[in-house]
This record gives C-alpha cells, sequence and structure tokens, in this order.
C-alpha cells in the first residue's frame, strides 16, 4: 500500500514537474547552465523577489487579458545587459512554456552588441552566429530548435521594430533610467538596474565578471518565468 502511494505520488509530482518546465524547448548545449541556473533561485535577495513579483503581476495580467506581455530591456548602449536580459528572458519562457511574451531591447543611444557579451553567451551554451558584418553587426541567438533565433544588434529603444505602444519597459541601468523619465507609449516600468560588467573591460576578471552577471540576469528571468508559469498553467 505504501508502495502504491509513493509511486501515485512521484507520478504526479513529475507531471506537476512536466507543466512547469522542459528543458527539450532549448537546445541541448545550454541545458546545463539552466539547470544551475534554476537551481539557484532560492538564492534570489527577498527584495529583488518583490520586484521581480510585480514584473510577474504585469505579465500575468496581460496573459489574462488575452494580450501579449511585450517587454522591452532598455540600457544606455544596447550593447551589454538589455541582451542578455532579452536572451534569458526569452530562454526562460521557452523554458517554462509561457506563451504570449515578446522581447526586445534598444538604449537610449546605439553602439554595438559587445563581443564580450557574446561570449558570455556563448559561454553559456548559447549558439550565438554574426550574420552581418561592420561596426554594428547582428548577432543571431539561437536558444531553441523550435524558435526563431533573436536579432542581436544595438538599436535605440524606439527603432522600429520595436513597440510603440502598451509595452513594459525593463531598465537595466541606473543611466538609462534617469534619461528615459518618461517612455511614450510603454504603460509600465520596471526599474532592474544591473551593474555593468564594463568595469572589467580589458582586465583579468573580465570573463568572470561577465558571466556573473549573465547568470544573475538569467537567474531572475528565469524566476519570473516560473512564477507566470505557475499562475497561468
Amino acid at each position: 500500500m505504501v508502495s502504491k502511494t509513493l509511486t501515485a505520488f512521484i507520478i504526479l509530482m513529475l507531471f506537476f514537474v512536466s507543466l512547469q518546465a522542459d528543458e527539450t524547448q532549448l537546445i541541448e548545449p545550454v541545458r546545463p547552465f539552466v539547470s544551475r541556473v534554476v537551481h539557484s533561485m532560492e538564492s534570489l535577495p527577498s527584495e529583488r523577489k518583490e520586484m521581480l513579483m510585480a514584473i510577474t503581476d504585469y505579465i500575468v495580467e496581460q496573459i489574462e487579458r488575452g494580450e501579449n506581455a511585450k517587454l522591452v530591456f532598455v540600457c544606455t548602449h544596447n550593447s551589454r545587459r538589455s541582451h542578455l536580459s532579452q536572451v534569458w528572458c526569452s530562454t526562460a519562457a521557452a523554458y517554462y512554456e509561457v506563451p504570449h511574451i515578446e522581447t526586445y531591447s534598444g538604449g537610449t543611444e546605439a553602439t554595438a552588441c559587445n563581443i564580450r557579451t557574446v561570449r558570455a553567451l556563448r559561454r553559456s551554451g548559447l549558439s550565438v552566429v554574426a550574420s552581418t558584418e561592420g561596426d554594428n553587426p547582428v548577432y543571431l541567438v539561437q536558444y531553441s530548435e523550435k524558435l526563431p533565433s533573436i536579432r542581436a544588434y544595438s538599436k535605440v529603444y524606439f527603432e522600429e521594430g520595436n513597440p510603440s505602444s502598451d509595452f513594459a519597459v525593463m531598465l537595466c541601468c541606473s543611466d538609462a533610467d534617469k534619461k528615459c523619465p518618461v517612455v511614450e507609449g510603454s504603460d509600465s516600468r520596471f526599474a532592474l538596474h544591473y551593474e555593468d560588467p564594463k568595469i572589467a573591460d580589458n582586465t583579468p576578471k573580465e570573463s568572470k565578471r561577465y558571466d556573473e552577471r549573465s547568470l544573475q540576469i538569467a537567474r531572475e528571468m528565469f524566476f519570473v518565468m516560473s512564477e507566470v508559469s505557475k499562475r497561468i498553467h
């Protein structure tokens, strides 16, 4: 009797987990990194969880209204933190099978997706391939074989292709927050404010700092999508 009860419990738990996450949605090389991210979410400070739950509420409200949750990640140059945030948010939505998520990125000015950002994403297991050349190349970031790749390149947040109305602006740095007291067309704004890994450029700690920031951002994006998944599934 105990054995049957235990077996039923295990089956039930496996079924519940299958509703919440599916690593087969992601390309195989990134799965070990994602597993590390998921198992580290409990380390999030309570004050960060409170802010992230506000983002969760926004996304759930959009989905429950039958609309897409459009998230525009903004930092000054659209070269580091905003790209990391967009990529990991999309990856997390795929992992937890959260529908109706649209992710974008932009800056208060355009430069280029920094090669150090590209290297950090590659070290995590993502496929990142330059599809154009020049000072501001377009990188194709593949996180799933079932979903389109993300086109990562630097642009201003209001550039054509990004939403012009009914979106949440996700401010990845305090500088962008100050320069964008009002983002026309947005219906919500959230201050993520990640430390810029740029401070370690051209130092022995460069790769370590970028990997730390990538992991931090991934952890928070996965936390948000895990909470959304619990509420909509």
